[in-house]
């Protein structure tokens, strides 16, 4: 109830300082303060600011209102999470000749996997191969 006497308050005084600045002949900027003045009056009877008003009195709509921040919060937690991951995977496939995680660089980084080094023909590049097999073994002391 006292909400709507406000609003109508704010309203007539608003209708007042349109009314004399008509008077004093600057038309559009009148129009546009009973236009302003007339927002709160219209609200009061839709019923807006009875249902406003109720709502911001009420426990149970801020909990509600809490709950609402936290489910957001969660959802926004679990997409930064979800980016990171997704990143860290795109990073780890975009690094050349990496098989896992913290994997040591290949073995075919060594001196016969440069182009000018490599002998030419099929069993060139199968003994190349076992080479690179070879130097893994060794790498690891087997």
């Amino acid at each position: 109830m006292l909400a709507e006497t406000i609003c109508s308050a704010v309203s007539a005084a608003g209708l007042g300082i349109a009314a004399i600045t008509a008077y004093r002949r600057r038309f559009l900027t009148a129009t546009r303060i009973a236009a302003y003045a007339l927002v709160p009056l219209g609200l009061v009877l839709t019923g807006a600011v009875e249902w406003l008003a109720g709502t911001v009195f009420s426990v149970t709509a801020w909990v509600g209102v809490g709950v609402l921040g936290l489910a957001w919060a969660l959802f926004m937690t679990t997409r930064v999470a979800e980016r990171r991951s997704l990143g860290k995977a795109a990073r780890d496939t975009a690094r050349p000749g990496a098989v896992a995680p913290g994997a040591s660089a290949p073995a075919a980084l060594g001196k016969a996997s440069r182009p000018a080094d490599r002998p030419k023909g099929r069993a060139a590049e199968q003994g190349d191969d076992f080479s690179d097999i070879e130097a893994i073994l060794k790498k690891h002391g087997i």
